[in-house]
């Protein structure tokens, strides 16, 4: 059977790639460098991976004078170094800063990551060759989007999972924030403390209005979302069935069934006390700095995995037993907001509280931050309807 080379490439051209550019020192001392849209991984046990160049490339036949080559993972910002790579005849070097890896390979400025690997085998693969390469030294340089290839065309990854949608509950609780908004105001400027309004969106909580009076560091802006991973959002299932509690605790990484316990009698906490307490710990402004990756339009898988890692390393802070003269640093007390059925879950949280506080004067905090949110629940339940 005959293939036509046309609709050979139509139909492979469905399958986007990734793009990367292979470099070398040649035995001339120069750098050369080619770009492949056929980097794969191959294998662990050895780290093995593989592309695959055109037999008539010159600038492939120069890098095979070299022991080691170098996979750079080009990101979504750098098109026109692939473009510089993808061109005959020039100096592709030119203007493209780079550095050298353990062995010599060019690491180029900007790339993702870069993988540097010694010649495993060669192989005979067509009009191409199958070439087979050792890890023997690899790092991210920068954790950012990498660029793709579809179609003929570059472009970015950036499936619907990963993008914050205009969803309705975010858009209806964007409009029952300024409902909300005297009340939260007021508690701020009066205490000087930090209140804000959280929505559940899907499986995240957002940051849908915030007003900050505290002279702590800012807890997190308006469309700050961090996802509802164990043991953050036990304040939106005070009247949850089995089987959302079921759902809520499988998205704790992980499935240790005693983990899943604790995670059982911090919610059951929360049921008794009606309020989410969350202590404080020096990691606060990694937990800042997450969030605003999570929430970046330019997010990563990895950033969803270290959120998530970070929420779940941290359940020993959230639910604690306060003794009443004992003395506690409080990140947040969150409380949820009574509404209409047909609303998105809100809850008001509270931070920038005062170091040290008792436990009496924790509870003191709680009553008080209770009485705000049963007034805007009153305000939001006819505008909810």
């Amino acid at each position: 059977m005959t293939i036509d080379p046309l609709r050979y490439r139509d139909t492979l051209g469905h399958y986007p790639t990734g793009v990367a550019v292979v470099t070398a020192v040649g035995d001339d001392g120069r750098p050369a460098g080619m770009v492949v849209g056929s980097f794969t991984s191959v294998s662990l046990d050895p780290p093995l991976v593989a592309f695959f160049p055109a037999r008539e490339s010159g600038s492939f036949a120069r890098m095979r004078t070299s022991a080691y080559f170098c996979v750079n993972v080009l990101a979504a910002d750098q098109e026109d170094v692939c473009r510089r790579f993808a061109a005959r005849g020039a100096d592709k070097f030119e203007g493209v800063g780079w550095r050298p890896a353990p062995h010599g390979s060019p690491i180029l400025d900007g790339a993702v990551s870069w993988i540097e690997c010694s010649y495993e085998q060669v192989l005979d693969g067509g009009d191409h060759f199958m070439v087979l390469g050792r890890v023997d030294a690899l790092d991210v340089s920068r954790p950012t989007l990498p660029l793709l290839f579809f179609q003929g065309g570059y472009g970015r990854f950036s499936p619907p999972s990963l993008v914050a949608p205009s969803d309705p509950d975010l858009i209806q609780a964007v409009r029952l924030a300024e409902v909300a908004r005297g009340e939260i105001e007021r508690l701020a400027l009066e205490h000087g403390v930090d209140c804000s309004l959280l929505a559940k969106v899907g499986g995240d909580a957002v940051i849908v209005l915030t007003s900050e009076h505290s002279p702590a560091p800012s807890a997190g802006s308006v469309g700050h979302r961090v996802p509802l991973v164990p043991p953050l959002g036990a304040t939106h299932l005070l009247g949850a069935g089995e089987e959302e509690v079921r759902e809520w605790l499988d998205r704790a990484p992980g499935r240790d069934p005693a983990i899943r316990d604790r995670l059982r009698q911090s919610l059951e906490r929360v049921r008794e006390r009606g309020y989410s307490l969350a202590l404080r710990e020096d990691l606060d402004s990694e937990r800042v700095a997450l969030a605003e990756e999570y929430t970046s339009p330019e997010r990563l898988p990895a950033h969803d995995r270290r959120i998530r890692q970070l929420i779940a390393d941290r359940t020993a802070l959230y639910e604690p037993d306060l003794d009443p003269g004992e003395r506690y640093d409080v990140h947040s007390i969150v409380v949820p907001l009574r509404s209409q059925l047909d609303a998105p879950a809100l809850a008001l949280r509270l931070t920038g509280l005062p170091a040290g506080l008792t436990g009496a004067q924790v509870d003191v905090w709680t009553i008080r931050l209770k009485h705000t949110a049963a007034a805007i629940s009153r305000q939001l339940a006819p505008v909810a309807r």
